[in-house]
């Protein structure tokens, strides 16, 4: 307790120490930012009376054939500036010899003539400006210089400071000087607002030390804090003084708290460690049992994420079948499940979403998903299995869960699609929801009758499943991402791959939420039913198969032999050199018909698993060469290019894939 006590008694030394150092610092960054503003204005004020003097004298310049225009130009000047007390122009002696020795034009204001400002002559031998600072420094100085303050008891009849300005003749002589004078006055106005604390002071002094706004008389024996700043344009110093016991009288009370703080605290720190002391064991109990639940949903986690299909593509040698699914859960482990498997030619796959959360939800889940399995091992009719998973979930549902759940059967060689919706969202077959039955969700009713029903795919459909944490999905503004938004989303990806369109409608979640938590589980499933595409040997045997394949696509007869022909050229040249003294390989090809940019157009996909090989490369042959002349090798490319309208090569995932296009009708030009 006397390390603890002894502890904390440090502790508030440093912090009353580091606190002392942080108000100064503050302090000191106010005191600046305010003399920096103050100092900010009265650059702008003098850098205009700096203007008004060199306007003035210009002005007078242009009328120095005429000394009574020097009465209006200084009245002029008064008139336009608010803040100029008076203004103005002094003459070398004798200039105007009608005038005598002294010649010097001042406007003041004053509140007893009309118009407010007083507009004479003042020079003479009672007011011999020829003496005074800012007249003789005006003369020697090529630009505006601010003299010392004084008592202007001629002009302007107050304590000012002067800046005056030379004028010149036509031949370069200084004849004459201007002088503005600003009140001592309107800078203590501008100087009001730097009393940065109670009791703290400011002034202003001139180059010389003199004052232009006088600070109040310190008291002995009191320390103070002193803040300058130069002003630039007239050498001038402008301070704040502050008291110290004013601006530590805060800390000092804030320490005589925190010392009596520190005496309960204490007492309370003995209290504690003495019910600490019990509640140790039942604490490190708690942690362990933490401890082992985060270890078991974790295997849970791993479990979950085992029964579900995550290898894509997941049928290598199915290339009339593209399928891509995602799930992500909102908590460690979630209640959402895809699944699906081929057997006998036809894919059968499903999307549900448990009700609930958490552990119970991910046990039904997986519930779900071995009667999944195990029924459509045995049964084909999405109905009956429907039915099926539904009784055995209700028996000894005491929890009352149920899961929304479509399940779909899809036959491979016609497209045929057989499918049963359980109370879930609808799918999206292409850009248009699929038609679904008012079914109930499984589990809530035993013996409840499901309503199957069927759909055409055509080659290259795509269908897209989802649950509601697609469309629910929050931002934080508590908008939700919606129907319409995956609908837009659908459209601009029509005709993507599924692992495309599921990436893009994820990363349109993802930034629509914008970090938001996540409320519910996401899942998505896209399955894209292909065009069946023809697989040959690595054998030059192979090649006649492929005008049977030709011949049953229904291409026009005109466009049927030069395709053949092209198509023959291509992939002998793939079995010649993409796979060098080997004959275990494969050359798949696949046709796509489809209205691109230029029209309607097939697509031939020739792709294999051999070395790279780019026949794109080959240079261009010149058939006006004879035969002798020519180099070995490169008809095959020409002839292909010759047929088809565009030929194109890619290296994707370790495959060559060259793509053939040929245009059913000649293209629109641009």
């Amino acid at each position: 307790m006397l390390v603890a006590a002894l502890f904390l008694e440090t502790t508030a030394c440093i912090q009353y120490i580091c606190s002392r150092a942080a108000i100064e610092r503050e302090v000191a960054l106010r005191a600046k930012t305010e003399l920096r503003s103050a100092e900010l204005e009265i650059n702008v004020l003098t850098s205009e009376m700096e203007a008004a003097a060199k306007m003035l004298s210009t002005m007078a310049e242009t009328n120095l054939d005429n000394p009574e225009a020097m009465y209006a130009s200084t009245r002029i000047l008064l008139q336009t500036l608010d803040h100029v007390e008076s203004a103005g122009i002094a003459f070398i002696p004798n200039y105007y010899p009608q005038y005598g020795r002294w010649f010097e034009v001042c406007s003041s204001r004053s509140d007893s003539v009309e118009g407010g400002i007083f507009t004479r002559q003042i020079g003479g031998a009672h007011h011999d400006y020829l003496q005074s600072e800012w007249f003789g420094n005006g003369l020697t100085i090529d630009s505006a210089w601010w003299c010392e303050p004084y008592l202007d008891d001629a002009g302007a009849k107050t304590m000012v400071v002067s800046c005056s300005y030379p004028i010149k003749d036509r031949e370069g002589n200084v004849v004459a000087v201007t002088c503005i004078d600003l009140s001592l006055n309107r800078l203590s106005h501008i100087s009001q607002y730097l009393q940065v604390y109670k009791d703290s002071y400011y002034s202003i002094q001139s180059s010389t030390g003199m004052d232009i706004v006088a600070r109040p008389d310190t008291i002995p024996g009191r320390r103070y804090k002193l803040f300058v700043e130069e002003i630039d344009a007239t050498g001038w110093h402008i301070s704040i003084i502050i008291p110290e016991d004013i601006l530590f009288a805060e800390l000092r009370r804030l320490g005589l708290l925190i010392t009596i703080l520190m005496l309960v605290g204490l007492g309370l720190l003995i209290f504690i460690m003495v019910r600490a002391g019990k509640n140790l064991k039942s604490l490190i109990i708690v942690n362990s049992q933490k401890e082992r639940i985060e270890s078991e949903l974790e295997i849970a986690q791993t479990i979950q994420s085992a029964m579900l299909p995550k290898v894509f593509p997941p049928f290598l040698d199915r290339l009339d079948l593209n399928i891509y699914g995602m799930v992500k859960p909102a908590k460690e482990i979630g209640g959402d499940l895809y699944d699906f498997y081929v057997r006998h030619d036809k894919l059968f796959f499903c999307l549900g979403d448990v009700s609930g959360k958490g552990v119970p939800a991910a046990l039904v889940m997986a519930t779900v998903r071995s009667l999944f399995r195990s029924v459509t091992s045995h049964e084909e009719d999405a109905a009956v299995i429907m039915q099926q998973i539904n009784d055995s979930l209700g028996e000894n549902n005491e929890q009352n869960m149920f899961v929304t759940l479509f399940l779909g059967v899809l036959d491979l060689k016609s497209g045929q699609l057989h499918y049963c919706n359980a109370g879930h969202n609808a799918p999206i077959l292409n850009q248009t929801a699929l038609p679904v039955k008012a079914n109930l969700p499984i589990g809530v009713d035993m013996g409840h009758v499901f309503e199957a029903q069927s759909a055409k795919m055509q080659p290259n459909d795509v269908i897209f499943l989802y649950t509601d944490g697609l469309t629910e999905a929050e931002n934080v503004r508590h908008e939700l991402f919606g129907e319409q938004r995956m609908m837009d989303i659908l459209t601009s990806v029509f005709g993507m791959r599924p692992r495309l369109l599921v990436s893009t409608m994820q990363n349109a979640v993802e930034s629509f939420v914008d970090g938001a938590q996540q409320s519910d589980d996401l899942t998505m499933l896209a399955i894209r039913f292909e065009k069946p595409a023809i697989v040959m040997r690595n054998d030059i045997q192979q090649i006649p198969t492929l005008a049977e394949w030709i011949d049953g696509m229904n291409i026009p007869m005109e466009l049927n032999m030069p395709i053949n022909l092209a198509l023959e050229e291509a992939v002998t040249n793939v079995m010649l050199y993409a796979y060098p003294g080997r004959t275990d390989g494969k050359v798949f090809v696949e046709c796509v018909q489809c209205n691109g940019v230029k029209g309607e157009q097939l697509i031939f996909t020739i792709s294999d698993s051999g070395v790279p090989f780019d026949p794109t490369q080959a240079p261009e042959v010149d058939t006006s060469l004879s035969a002798e002349e020519r180099a070995i090798g490169g008809l095959g490319i020409h002839l292909v290019r010759q047929l088809m309208d565009e030929i194109t090569y890619e290296r994707i995932d370790n495959m060559n894939v060259l793509t053939l296009v040929k245009y059913l009708a000649n293209p629109q030009n641009d």
